[in-house]
């Protein structure tokens, strides 16, 4: 297999695993299925079955804190995601790079909180020689002593 198909079925299997412990893992799991579908139609059955079983063994590995577990699963489907992506050509690659664009977990997007939201408001500088609304000077010869 290409590097480049190699890499894209081990970081497409590394987030179907992730996603298997999420509220997204039904999504992942159909997706998965409907690009052995396409391919495969008469085994994507028995693959949403697989992945149905590779969850309750993912929770229950996370749960015992087996990380080992884990790590086998995302190489069990990185060969299974590899043999597929052979077997269907540029148009599943392209496919699949999306499905997995769509179902990967985005960070929040880094929004400052607004002033008035954090409790902190903006004052007008007072620091000697400001200007004060209407131009005139907070500074004069006339306020030293």
């Amino acid at each position: 297999m290409e590097p480049e198909l190699a890499a894209l079925a081990t970081g497409a299997a590394t987030t179907l695993v992730r996603l298997l412990a999420t509220e997204s893992w039904e999504q992942a799991r159909d997706a998965v299925a409907r690009l052995w579908h396409r391919v495969h139609p008469e085994r994507a059955e028995a693959v949403t079955a697989d992945l149905d079983d590779s969850r309750a063994e993912l929770l229950t590995a996370l749960q015992d804190g087996d990380a080992q577990a884990e790590q086998e699963l995302i190489g069990e489907w990185r060969r299974r995601l590899g043999r597929l992506i052979q077997a269907g050509g540029p148009e599943l690659v392209d496919e699949l790079r999306r499905a997995i664009d769509e179902l990967s977990p985005r960070p929040p997007e880094a929004t400052a909180p607004s002033p008035a939201a954090s409790g902190c408001t903006r004052r007008p500088p007072t620091a000697a020689g400001s200007t004060r609304p209407g131009g005139t000077s907070t500074s004069s010869s006339d306020d030293r002593p």
